[in-house]
C-alpha cells in the first residue's frame, strides 16, 4: 500500500505532523532493506514458500491492527515495523533467488520482469486506495490492503515451489538436471558472514551508494512525497495518486526492458544513464507542479517511470558478477542500503517541508544525488563473468 495515499485524512484525523507520518514511513522503509538479506537465507533454510506466506499474514495484521491505532506509536509499531518486516521478507531478493535457482540464461530479463510486478501491485491499488480513502476514509482502504494480503497466502502455499528439482526440471538454461540442495542451516550466521566479506570489497561500496541514492530518489521521495508535494500545488489527492499508478505503468515497459538491455549490454554504463536521466528530470520537477494535470507533467511521469526501477536488473548482473553464489544475500544488503536511503529521504523531505513550506530544495538535492550515483556507477570494476554462472542455493 502506497503510505501517503492515506496521510492526507490522517493529518486532519490526528493532528500529525508529516514529519510524523515521515517517520512512520522511514521505519516501514528501512526495515523493508535490512529484513531482505535475512529473509534471503531464510529461503535457503526454510524454503521460498513458507517465508513469502508468513511475510504475507504478517502483513496482513500490520495493516489491519491500524484500524485501531490512536496514538503515533501505534503507527510506528504497525506500520513501520510489521508491515515493513513483512514487505522486506518479500523484497528484492526474493526476485534474486528466485531468479538464481530457476534460471541460468536471460537472468536480466527474468529479473525485470519480478521486479516490474512490484509496479503492476501499485497500478492495480493506488487508484483504487485512493477511491476508497476519498469516498470513505482512510480505515476501509487499511481493510482492504490486509484483506488482499491474507488473500494471496492460499495461492503461494498450493502453487509457490522452492526448487526446479520439486517439480522434476531442470533450471531455465541449464544443460543438466540440478538436484535440490538440502537446507542451509544458520542463517543469520550465514547472512552476517557474507556481509562482512563483501564490506572489503569496493564493488560493495559502489554497489551500496548507488542503490541508497536509487531510493532516495524514487520511494523516499516521489513514492512518499509526490502526493502530499502535489496537493500542496492545489492537485486533488487522487489526481496524483493517478499519476503515480501511471508511473506503475511505465515502471512495467521500463524495468523489462532494462533486463533486455542488461542481457546485452555493460550494467556499469546503463546505471550511469538511468542515474543521470532520474536526476534531470527531478531537476525539472518543481517547475512542473500545479493545480491540474498538463501535458509536461504527463511527460515527466512517463519518463520517470520508464526509470523508476530500471536500475535494480544491472545492479543486481553486477551483485551476481562480483559475488557468486552468495549473491542473493548480497544483493539483499544492498538493498538494505536502498531502503536506508529511501527511510533518510522519507523523513527529511517531510521535516524539510514542515520547514520550509515547500519542498523545492528536496528535488533539487535528490537530483544533484544522482548524478552522483551516475560516477559511482562507473568506476566500479567488472570481474569476467564465467561461462556457466553458478547456481545459487
Amino acid at each position: 500500500m502506497h503510505a501517503d495515499s492515506r496521510t492526507p485524512k490522517i493529518y486532519h484525523k490526528f493532528g500529525w505532523s508529516r514529519g510524523t507520518i515521515g517517520a512512520a514511513v522511514s521505519v516501514n522503509l528501512a526495515l523493508y532493506g535490512l529484513t531482505a538479506p535475512f529473509a534471503a537465507a531464510l529461503m535457503d533454510r526454510f524454503g521460498i514458500r513458507r517465508v513469502v506466506a508468513v511475510a504475507l499474514t504478517v502483513i496482513a495484521l500490520g495493516s489491519g491492527l491500524t484500524v485501531w491505532m490512536t496514538a503515533a506509536w501505534q503507527l510506528l509499531l504497525c506500520w513501520g515495523l510489521l508491515v515493513g518486516l513483512g514487505s522486506g521478507s518479500m523484497a528484492l531478493a526474493f526476485a534474486a533467488t528466485v531468479t538464481n535457482r530457476w534460471f541460468t540464461t536471460r537472468r536480466g530479463l527474468v529479473t525485470g520482469i519480478l521486479t516490474a510486478a512490484s509496479a503492476s501491485g501499485q497500478l492495480i491499488f493506488l487508484p483504487l486506495l485512493s477511491w476508497i480513502v476519498e469516498t470513505y476514509d482512510w480505515r476501509p482502504a487499511a481493510v482492504t490492503v490486509a484483506l488482499a494480503a491474507l488473500a494471496v497466502v492460499p495461492f503461494v502455499w498450493l502453487l509457490l515451489r522452492d526448487h526446479p528439482a520439486d517439480v522434476g526440471l531442470k533450471p531455465y538454461g541449464a544443460d543438466e538436471f540440478v538436484p535440490k540442495p538440502p537446507p542451509v542451516t544458520g542463517a543469520a550466521r550465514r547472512t552476517v558472514g557474507v556481509l562482512r566479506s563483501a564490506v572489503r570489497t569496493g564493488p560493495f561500496w559502489l554497489l551500496a551508494g548507488t542503490f541508497a541514492i536509487c531510493g532516495a530518489s524514487t520511494n523516499g521521495l516521489i513514492q512518499t512525497h509526490f502526493v502530499p508535494a502535489a496537493h500542496d500545488h492545489g492537485l486533488p489527492i487522487t489526481a496524483a495518486a493517478s499519476l503515480l499508478a501511471v508511473i506503475g505503468v511505465f515502471d512495467v515497459v521500463g524495468t523489462i526492458a532494462s533486463g533486455w538491455f542488461t542481457d546485452r549490454f555493460e550494467p556499469r554504463r546503463l546505471l550511469a544513464v538511468y542515474y543521470a536521466l532520474r536526476g534531470l528530470s527531478l531537476l525539472f520537477l518543481p517547475m512542473l507542479l500545479g493545480p491540474s494535470i498538463h501535458p509536461t507533467m504527463i511527460f515527466f511521469i512517463v519518463f520517470y517511470g520508464l526509470d523508476w526501477v530500471a536500475t535494480v536488473p544491472p545492479t543486481l548482473a553486477l551483485c551476481r558478477e562480483q559475488y557468486g553464489e552468495d549473491s542473493a544475500i548480497v544483493f539483499g544488503w544492498v538493498l538494505a542500503s536502498h531502503q536506508v536511503g529511501a527511510a533518510l529521504v522519507a523523513y527529511l523531505g517531510g521535516v524539510a517541508r514542515d520547514a520550509f513550506g515547500t519542498y523545492d530544495m528536496v528535488w533539487y538535492a535528490s537530483g544533484a544525488l544522482c548524478a552522483a550515483a551516475a560516477l559511482m556507477a562507473l568506476v566500479i570494476r567488472r570481474r569476467p563473468v564465467p561461462s556457466t554462472p553458478a547456481l545459487a542455493v
